[in-house]
């Protein structure tokens, strides 16, 4: 069993997911897109020294800004350390507000036909030439669903929804919807959530704390290490709206408005995304009860062991 803990960006869920993991002295697996990449620590709000300290994290610092994962990458670097923590008799918690990373994992990754990398190279280009919104346009009119999820400055995953449709005739969402739905692991899965114009206020307080604790030199050094604009990490959310400022001039405020008003955005699209999976347990970040959380998970792990029973006497 694993227990998954999600949620917008900002409602809370990294402390919630250390007091689960002290609790049950078990360890957490990284379930966020961004903090995989070393040197991008307040940007993309990763656990401090502190946290880590006190309890063992996963899947964090384990790429460069310039390389790339995906949930492919993600599943099975996640499958291993599941294994291993329930090899220790640790039930591991997956924590994070990337929804298609957790999908992935406990449903499984859609298949088909491979396609042509040649495919993806034009794409690419079409990128170049024509940009992010012309491209993100176009995904709206092939896959709306999945467009509605994702960013209009997500060049990766647009770019990822339109090679699926042109390269297999058939979107994401479809695919999605076609796919056997059996878990690939038995999951307690608990959703934080705070009303949409709390969740707001802690945002456009998180952002103003980024930006007062070094956000800019942060980012600063990412482009003395060599590092630039076009690689993914500083394409990403938090980092690419304070290029105006390091080129132009621009008033880093300002620019500090517009990641606040994207990271809004982006929790609006996450709680769509919410909607339309299953929680076992809802909580608010700042009225809940451990006890009771810890008690719901030990009776859902007793009715997956009866259920593995069944299932296992009945094939036997």
């Amino acid at each position: 069993m694993i227990i998954t803990i999600e949620g917008p960006t900002a409602a809370g869920k990294t402390a919630f997911a250390l007091q689960l993991a002290k609790a049950l002295n078990t360890e957490i697996i990284n379930a966020d897109s961004r903090q995989v990449y070393r040197y991008m620590d307040i940007g993309t709000a990763k656990p401090n020294r502190e946290e880590l300290t006190a309890v063992p994290h996963h899947l964090i610092d384990i790429i460069e800004p310039n390389q790339s994962f995906n949930a492919g990458c993600f599943v099975k670097d996640a499958d291993n350390l599941i294994a291993q923590l329930q090899a220790a008799g640790k039930t591991p918690i997956v924590c994070g507000g990337t929804g298609l990373y957790i999908r992935s994992l406990v449903e499984g990754l859609f298949e088909h036909p491979p396609i042509d990398p040649a495919l993806r190279a034009e794409l690419k280009t079409q990128l170049y030439e024509q940009g992010q919104r012309a491209m993100y346009a176009r995904l709206q009119e092939v896959d709306p669903a999945f467009a509605a999820r994702i960013s209009e400055h997500d060049p990766q995953r647009i770019l990822r929804g339109l090679e699926v449709y042109l390269g297999t005739g058939k979107s994401i969402s479809a695919h999605w919807l076609a796919q056997k739905r059996d878990p690939r692991h038995q999951a307690v899965r608990i959703l934080l959530t705070l009303p949409r114009d709390e969740l707001y206020l802690r945002i456009n307080s998180r952002v103003h704390h980024m930006l007062n604790t070094g956000l800019l030199a942060e980012i600063e050094g990412l482009l003395l290490r060599g590092y630039t604009w076009h690689d993914p990490g500083l394409r990403t959310m938090g980092y690419k709206e304070f290029q105006p400022c390091l080129e132009a001039g621009i008033p880093a405020a300002d620019c500090a408005l517009l990641v606040a008003q994207h990271h809004r955005n982006f929790a609006k699209r996450q709680l769509t995304w919410y909607r339309n999976c299953r929680f076992d347990l809802t909580i608010c970040p700042h009225s809940f009860s451990l006890s009771d959380i810890l008690r719901e998970i030990q009776t859902r792990y007793m009715r997956f062991k009866e259920e593995s029973g069944e299932n296992h006497s009945q094939s036997s």
